[in-house]
C-alpha cells in the first residue's frame, strides 16, 4: 500500500458527494451525532495515511464495527448494508469533517482489518511478479480468431448502416427496440462490444432527436467500419482509438506497463449510470501542472459497490496510466502520492468557453468518436436564450446546457452571481457536475 500524505480535513459537501444516493445521503445525516457512538476516533496526519473507526449501536445486540481507511479511501462496516459506502460510514466521516473526533490509538479490529488489506496487497504483487510470461504463439492465435470475427460483424454492420439510409430515416423512431438491439447483438456475438453498445443507444437518437442527428451516428459508425478495414494503414494512435471503439480488449496489466504521468489531478466530479446491466461511474479529472484531463471509469454488476476512492473535490498527488489512443483520456491511478482535501483557489484552475472549446475540438480530431469531454469554466452565469437554458461567461460565448435538473440547484446557490463550474460536454449539451462557490466545492 502507498504512503499517502493527507492535507486537512474533508468538508460535509465532500462526503455527502460520496454516498451512493439521496437515502443514504440523509440516513448518514441523520447518523451523525455522538449520542448514536462511542469508542470513536481518528488517528495519522502528517506522512502517515489516516484513517477514523467508531462502534455505532445498530438494531442488534451488537454494535456495527465502522472504520475508514483515509488514503483509499477504504471503508469497512459490520452491518448488512450492501451500500458502498454505507450510512454508518458516512455519518462517521461527517463527524470527523465536523471536527468532533478525537485523535487516538487505533482498536485492535481496526489494526486486524489494516493488515488484512495490506496483506491482500502485498500477496496480489507477489501473484503478479511470479506469474509466467503469456504464451505469445497461443496470444496471437487467440488475436487473429477475434480479429475475424470482429471483420465480420462490421462487415455485417456496413451492409445494416446501407440499408437504414436507404429505407429513409424520417420514420425511424417508429422501428423500436429490436430493430437496434438485434444488429448490436450481431456485434456483441462478433466480439465488438463497444460498437454493439454505439449501436443500441441508437433507439434513443432516432427517438428523441431530428433525422439529421440519426443520419450523424450512422456516419460515425460507418467511418468506424471503415478505419477498422485500414486499421494496419493507420497511425497508431487512431489505429487504438479505432480499436476502442469496436471494443477490443486491453489489459489493466498492458495500460500500467505504459509511461505514468504524475500531476496534481483535481477530482472534478463524477457521473455513474446504469449501462447494459451494468452501473458505470466516470471519474473526471483535471491535471493541474499538465492541464491534461483525465477518465477513471469502475463498474458495478447489480448489488455490487462501485469504487468511491477519488473524492470529488480533493487534489491527488498520483502517477496516472492513460489508455492508448488519439485523445488519450481513460486512465488508471498507478500510484498515489497524497492528496489535498480542502484545496485553494490556486488549485482550481479553469477556462473560458473559448479555451475549452478549443481543447475539446483538439480532442475531437484525434478521437472523431469522442461523445463526452470534461470542462472547467470560469466566471459563467446561467442564462435563458432561445427557450434554452445556457452557461455564458464573460466573453459573451456560451454553451447549452444538456438538463436543466441540476441547473435550480446552480441558480439557488449562485443567486446571480458569475462561479466556476466543472461540467461535461456532450452532443446533446453540457452536464454539470461541482461548481465552487466562496472558495467551496458543491456537488451539483
Amino acid at each position: 500500500m502507498s504512503e499517502v500524505v493527507t492535507d486537512s480535513r474533508w468538508s460535509t459537501e465532500q462526503v455527502l458527494a460520496l454516498a451512493p444516493d439521496a437515502s443514504s445521503q440523509k440516513a448518514g445525516r441523520g447518523l451523525a451525532t455522538l449520542q448514536k457512538w462511542h469508542d470513536i476516533g481518528h488517528d495519522g496526519g502528517g506522512e502517515q495515511p489516516g484513517g477514523v473507526w467508531g462502534l455505532c449501536k445498530g438494531s442488534g445486540s451488537k454494535p456495527y464495527q465502522t472504520c475508514v481507511d483515509l488514503a483509499e479511501p477504504a471503508y469497512r462496516c459490520s452491518c448488512p448494508s450492501r451500500k458502498f459506502p454505507c450510512k454508518h460510514a458516512l455519518a462517521l466521516l461527517l463527524l470527523w469533517a465536523d471536527g468532533k473526533l478525537t485523535a487516538g490509538e487505533p482498536p485492535e479490529w481496526v489494526r486486524e482489518w489494516r493488515d488484512s488489506r495490506a496483506a491482500r496487497v502485498e500477496r496480489a504483487k507477489t501473484r503478479q511478479e511470479n506469474a509466467g510470461p503469456a504464451d505469445p504463439a497461443a496470444a496471437a492465435r487467440t488475436a487473429k480468431r477475434r480479429a475475424t470475427r470482429v471483420t465480420a460483424g462490421l462487415d455485417e454492420l456496413d451492409t445494416w448502416l446501407a440499408d437504414q439510409v436507404r429505407a429513409g430515416l424520417a420514420g425511424a423512431g417508429q422501428h423500436g427496440y429490436k430493430h437496434w438491439d438485434s444488429m448490436a447483438a450481431r456485434l456483441v456475438d462478433a466480439q465488438a462490444p463497444a460498437a454493439a453498445s454505439t449501436v443500441k443507444r441508437l433507439a434513443g437518437v432516432a427517438v428523441g432527436q431530428p433525422a439529421d442527428g440519426l443520419l450523424t451516428e450512422l456516419a460515425l459508425l460507418r467511418m468506424l467500419v471503415a478505419g477498422h478495414r485500414r486499421l494496419d494503414d493507420l497511425p497508431p494512435a487512431l489505429a487504438a482509438t479505432v480499436r476502442q471503439h469496436v471494443g477490443y480488449p486491453i489489459s489493466t496489466e498492458e495500460v500500467l506497463a505504459t509511461p505514468a504521468t504524475r500531476d496534481r489531478w483535481l477530482v472534478l466530479g463524477r457521473q455513474d449510470e446504469a449501462a447494459d446491466k451494468l452501473t458505470v461511474r466516470r471519474v473526471w479529472l483535471h491535471g493541474r501542472q499538465t492541464g491534461r484531463p483525465a477518465l477513471v471509469l469502475s463498474f458495478a454488476a447489480p448489488g455490487q459497490a462501485l469504487s468511491a476512492d477519488l473524492v470529488t473535490g480533493t487534489v491527488v498527488d498520483a502517477d496516472l496510466c492513460f489508455y492508448p489512443g488519439g485523445a488519450a483520456l481513460r486512465a488508471l491511478v498507478s500510484q498515489q502520492h497524497g492528496f489535498t482535501a480542502t484545496p485553494g483557489t490556486g488549485e482550481v484552475s479553469a477556462s473560458t468557453v473559448a479555451a475549452a472549446l478549443d481543447g475539446y475540438a483538439a480532442a475531437l480530431a484525434a478521437d472523431p468518436w469522442l461523445d463526452r469531454w470534461p470542462m472547467l469554466l470560469d466566471e459563467v452565469v446561467v442564462t435563458l436564450a432561445d427557450g434554452q437554458w445556457h452557461l455564458i461567461d464573460a466573453a459573451g460565448d456560451a454553451l447549452p446546457l444538456h438538463s436543466a435538473a441540476e441547473l435550480w440547484v446552480l441558480v439557488a446557490l449562485a443567486g446571480g452571481r458569475p462561479v466556476r463550474v466543472a461540467a461535461v460536454w456532450t452532443p446533446t449539451g453540457l452536464q454539470l457536475m461541482t461548481a465552487w462557490l466562496d472558495g467551496k466545492m458543491v456537488a451539483l
